[in-house]
Order: C-alpha cells, then sequence, then structure tokens
C-alpha cells in the first residue's frame, strides 16, 4: 500500500516562509503528477501548485512569485516553498501524486494534511 505523509507545516508569521515535503512510501510504484492543494476553513480544496513528471510546474495566481513546487523523483518527494507567507495562506495543505503501484491501474493518492498558520 502507498502513502503520503505530509511534513513541515506549522505557525509563522507573516512575512516568512515554510518548506512543506511530501513523501511516498509502499510497494513499488511509479509517480506521475504532483500537487499540493489547500483548504482553509469554510472555503472548498484549491490547487495550489503542480508538478509534472519531467518538472514542469504551474500555480494559483494567488502564490505565484512567492511559492516554488518541486520534486526529488529519486526519493518519491515533493516540496512546496512558501515565502512572503499572508494570513490568507492559512490553511490546511494537502499533499496529492498520480501513482501505479506495480499490477494495478494509475491511481490518485492523498496525504492526510498539514496545518500552515500565519499570524502574529
Amino acid at each position: 500500500q502507498v502513502q503520503l505523509v505530509e511534513s513541515g507545516g506549522g505557525l509563522v508569521q507573516p512575512g516568512g516562509s515554510l518548506r512543506l515535503s511530501c513523501a511516498a512510501s509502499g510497494s513499488t510504484f511509479s509517480i506521475n503528477a504532483m500537487r499540493w492543494y489547500r483548504q482553509a476553513p469554510g472555503k472548498e480544496r484549491e490547487l495550489v501548485a503542480a508538478i509534472s513528471w519531467d518538472g514542469s510546474t504551474n500555480y494559483a495566481d494567488s502564490v505565484k512569485g512567492r511559492f516554488t513546487i518541486s520534486r526529488h523523483n529519486a526519493n518519491n518527494t515533493v516540496f512546496l516553498q512558501m515565502n512572503s507567507l499572508k494570513p490568507e495562506d492559512t490553511a490546511v495543505y494537502y499533499c496529492y501524486a498520480a501513482i501505479r503501484q506495480y499490477g494495478l491501474e494509475w491511481g490518485d493518492y492523498w496525504g492526510k494534511g498539514t496545518l500552515v498558520t500565519v499570524s502574529s
């Protein structure tokens, strides 16, 4: 069974930085797209950033120029570097990956989320 485990969330002051990590582990598998989503209280989950196998990226307009998504394919890990954080970035951040386990079809996998709170 494949699992995604996020880390790196916490409390940070406005203007500060955090780096989120998400590692996939488990049985033999391949990973295609990896993404970060977030869900603020009372709001729907939204896509923050995405990165494909070959490293191409895209971002939500609200985070462009402040957040950077990257991945380390050998370690099955995706990162989200968040700079110039704003109170409106406060949310639970979820990692997503399109994964194919050996002998199975591609599936959608989610982490349990990590809380980011931006407050003075």
